[in-house]
């Protein structure tokens, strides 16, 4: 087998706010694997300033996955374990060469039978911005929609209310991600006020790595807590049932490009089952190969919640897709 990579810019079509600051673009780095005639892509999807793999050396490590890429995938797994990204694009490699054309984890969803449903998600920006994404969501059918907070909290909360008011919990479904955009304190009054409003779930409302804070407050909340950025970097199989363990969560949120790809994912669900801790998977502004093949591992995890893939939409210049949505359902065009 041989391999070879290519970095990659996705160019944003409308500047995208994150708690990461405002993104215009999107690096990422393409991994092409191949043997007898036959070719196998993945998607290496780092996320500068997220990523726990955001190191100076990450090119020279896929180079060296490039040059050793016949050794054993278990040598290969421990010699990457502190570049998940590059592990994740290992995976989506190695799968497609087997399967060819598309494929990553061949389903009923690959043959296009059945679809995924995901939540609409509402990128921050002024209170008229998400405004008008909410409509836009609403009218093509979304019943769960997933909105970021933590930047201006009282506007935020307008919005929330408004929503509310308008559409009662049985309607819709509204979750939120802060992005640790709270202090403790702070997340106390938010989550009764999230509450209040019969709110799904809030997403990381204090920053990684207060493992004791977020413990007491996934203790006493009236809003479930779903943990996202406390995973990352989180490597070791018994370090994650210390922290799944310590903190008692509601929910964990699974991005494989962040958690150690398929393998990490696959970790986290088996602890998280075994706590009765709530789970579902979500997209890292990958482009469609990354974010095709995390949508086919996701339906094959028979989790029926609305999950958080994206669709691809979000870049001018992403690569053709085998994935189509149709009002909260994605489907794979056969």
């Amino acid at each position: 087998m041989k391999a070879e990579y290519s970095r990659y810019l996705l160019q944003f079509k409308r500047p995208s706010g994150t708690s990461r600051g405002v993104l215009h673009e999107k690096e990422t780095f393409i991994l092409e694997v191949s043997e007898n005639g036959k070719k196998g892509i993945g998607e290496c999807a780092v996320f500068r300033g997220l990523s726990f793999d955001d190191k100076p050396d990450y090119e020279e490590k896929l180079q060296w996955l490039c040059e050793n890429i016949n050794q054993d995938s278990d040598v290969l797994k421990e010699k990457l374990k502190e570049f998940p990204s590059i592990w994740f694009g290992y995976e989506q490699a190695v799968s497609n060469l087997k399967y060819g054309e598309h494929l990553y984890f061949p389903s009923e969803f690959t043959n296009g039978k059945a679809p995924i449903i995901i939540n609409g998600l509402i990128w921050m920006g002024d209170v008229h911005y998400m405004e008008e994404q909410i409509q836009d969501k609403l009218e093509k059918g979304f019943h769960c929609i997933k909105l970021k907070i933590g930047v201006d909290w009282k506007s935020e909360h307008e919005v929330l209310q408004k929503l509310r008011q308008k559409f009662p919990k049985e309607k819709l479904e509204l979750r939120v991600d802060a992005n640790g955009g709270f202090t403790k304190e702070e997340a106390k009054v938010v989550l009764q006020q999230l509450a209040d409003l019969h709110i799904h779930s809030i997403e990381q409302p204090i920053k990684a790595g207060n493992w004791n804070d977020m413990a007491e407050l996934c203790a006493q909340t009236p809003t479930p807590i779903a943990l996202d950025e406390e995973l990352i970097g989180i490597i070791d199989f018994d370090k994650k049932k210390e922290l799944l363990e310590t903190i008692k969560p509601q929910y964990i949120i699974l991005k494989p490009a962040l958690v150690g790809g398929f393998a990490g994912s696959d970790e986290w669900i088996a602890l998280a089952e075994q706590e009765n801790i709530g789970w579902w998977i979500t997209s890292a502004l990958e482009s469609n190969i990354g974010l095709n093949a995390i949508a086919q591992y996701t339906f094959t995890k028979n989790n029926t919640m609305p999950q958080g893939l994206g669709t691809g939409g979000l870049f001018t210049n992403n690569f053709e897709t085998q994935l189509e949505l149709k009002g909260e359902e994605l489907y794979f065009k056969n």
